[in-house]
């Protein structure tokens, strides 16, 4: 027996997957059939999980062999090449970091599709076991109140109408109503007695799922984080800081290359169900459930017979014929035997309770609740479900490749940063000369004070105390002066006006001059700026 699916058919992104290779670990082809206790099947999952491990292998490597000809290969330090690889560099982190961010968005989104279609998945196993349940409850209830309850009243009603035959003749008829109608019950499938305990399985998915959440949310925020301290660690030039983000950028490239196999094989997995889910089904609940059963809730089909129609219509017949019964000996045997009224009136509540009983379990048997449940637990795994993990896997690819990258831009931008550092040591910082060495000055008082041959506010006190010889102005041009100035200090200086109004410019130094001006001491300096004076 089969019957065409109109109301699921799976994405084509399942057929793609299903049609991956499905190979053993020892390379032999395995059919791509859904099997999960196939030994074979099983293996051929492993090692998609292989090829990512495979893949994480030669990224290692690569990084291996780039950082040992990056630090046995020295590059020249001219300043021609020193320009170019700034801008690699740069533009490797930035493109590092785009990978990296778009990665993470990729990865956000397939982590909610996931969860939202296991979230649907474990809905629907839920309402259907509440079904189920539901039924295995309807039928032992009644049978339960059919073999004791009414068992018992209809042995009392014997005893009390036993010197009339024809009230016991219909005793007897109802009681084999009573034996029809638990013979119709024992034939409905027990539930109970299948291998199958969807609340248990719904219980597992959800603690799985949510530890998965959990992970890849951890794992997003934690490759955000790496990206960001990165960025910083290049924009503030810090050696030890990008030393640490390249420790994790290895730990998270691992992990993303893990995830991606991981990924791989449940999705591809999912995708062998998707395509024949029907299939499935049947051989597990081949032994304990009829074919006709499983293919009428499966399908739904209108085409298909209710399995059972037979037993619910025999079932109904037979509470009626009680009901018509139980009120021919009210009306008639009552006032003859008053005794048995009460249980008379405990049969016929029976009776009505059977009946609503009946309507619930055909409510509940009939096969669009549980194919319902059914078409939304494929729509949740085979949509959702899958089109989430497949971003999960292009978040994996992206971020490994992100990572590389900016596992390869990192050491130039640290060596860059060591070479930068190295030219700024070479700088003499108590040079008077050095504009560097000022700005240190200026930010650091402490530091000894610079005397300039040109200045004597710091040792000759201050300007109003010196009174020089009025003599006749030179006409050296000013411009002359402030150029040597400039010279000097970087900016011309208003307290050396004083040498203009004597006439004299700045004295002109040799760099023996210089090594034994940096020599002397404050005192030496002042008394030497009182003779130059005199």
């Amino acid at each position: 027996m089969s019957t065409a699916r109109v109301d699921y058919i799976a994405p084509w992104w399942t057929y793609w997957l299903h049609n991956f290779p499905h190979i053993n670990l020892r390379f032999q082809p395995v059919d791509n059939t859904f099997l999960p206790q196939d030994e074979n099947y099983q293996q051929s999952l492993i090692f998609l999980g292989c090829v990512a491990a495979a893949g994480l292998g030669v990224t290692l490597l690569f990084l291996a062999v780039y950082l040992s000809c990056l630090c046995c290969c020295r590059e020249e330090e001219e300043e021609e090449s020193k320009r170019p690889n700034s801008c690699c560099v740069t533009w490797s982190a930035v493109t590092a970091g785009l990978i990296s961010c778009a990665a993470v968005g990729v990865g956000f989104y397939g982590n909610s599709e996931t969860n939202d279609g296991v979230y649907q998945l474990t809905y629907s196993m839920y309402n259907a076991n509440h079904t189920l349940a539901g039924v295995d409850s309807l039928v032992a209830g009644t049978m339960g109140s059919m073999q004791s309850g009414l068992k018992q009243h209809l042995a009392r009603l014997d005893e009390i109408f036993a010197t009339r035959g024809d009230y016991v003749q219909t005793l007897r008829f109802m009681q084999q109503m009573t034996d029809s109608i638990i013979k119709q019950l024992v034939g409905l499938p027990d539930w109970d007695q299948s291998k199958v305990d969807l609340a248990a399985i719904a219980d597992r998915v959800a603690q799985v799922e949510y530890y998965r959440w959990l992970t890849y949310l951890l794992l997003l925020i934690l490759d955000l984080v790496i990206c960001l301290m990165a960025c910083l660690g290049l924009a503030k030039q810090s050696r030890w800081l990008l030393t640490t983000m390249m420790v994790f950028g290895v730990l998270t490239l691992i992990l993303s290359w893990a995830s991606l196999g991981a990924d791989t094989a449940t999705a591809v997995g999912t995708s062998d169900f998707c395509v024949s889910p029907d299939k499935f089904l049947m051989n597990q609940t081949k032994g304990f459930v009829s074919t006709d059963i499983v293919h009428y809730y499966l399908y739904c089909s209108q085409s298909l017979p209710n399995p059972f129609q037979q037993s619910l219509t025999v079932f109904q017949r037979s509470l009626t014929t009680m009901q018509i019964q139980i009120q021919g000996l009210l009306q008639f045997a009552v006032p003859l035997f008053p005794t048995a009224e009460k249980d008379l009136m405990s049969i016929q509540n029976l009776l009505n309770s059977s009946e609503a009983s009946l309507h619930q379990l055909t409510a509940l048997l009939d096969c669009r609740s549980l194919n319902k449940d059914y078409l939304d637990a494929l729509m949740g795994v085979c949509y959702d479900g899958v089109e989430g993990l497949l971003y999960l896997c292009l978040f994996s690819l992206l971020a490994a490749c992100a990572f590389c990258a900016m596992l390869c831009a990192i050491p130039r931008a640290w060596r860059h940063i060591a070479s930068r550092e190295r030219d700024y040591d070479d700088i003499d910082e108590e040079d008077p000369f050095n504009p560097q060495a000022r700005r240190i000055a200026a930010h650091n008082p402490n530091r000894a004070n610079m005397h300039s041959f040109c200045s004597y506010s710091s040792s000759m006190g201050s300007q109003t105390s010196l009174h020089p010889p009025a003599q006749a102005v030179s006409n050296a041009p000013v411009s002359e002066y402030m150029n040597q100035s400039v010279l000097f200090g970087g900016n011309p200086r208003y307290e050396n006006v004083p040498l203009i109004g004597r006439g004299s410019p700045p004295p002109s130094y040799s760099p023996s001059m210089r090594a034994t001006y940096l020599s002397m001491t404050d005192d030496q300096i002042r008394h030497f700026g009182n003779d130059f004076q005199a």
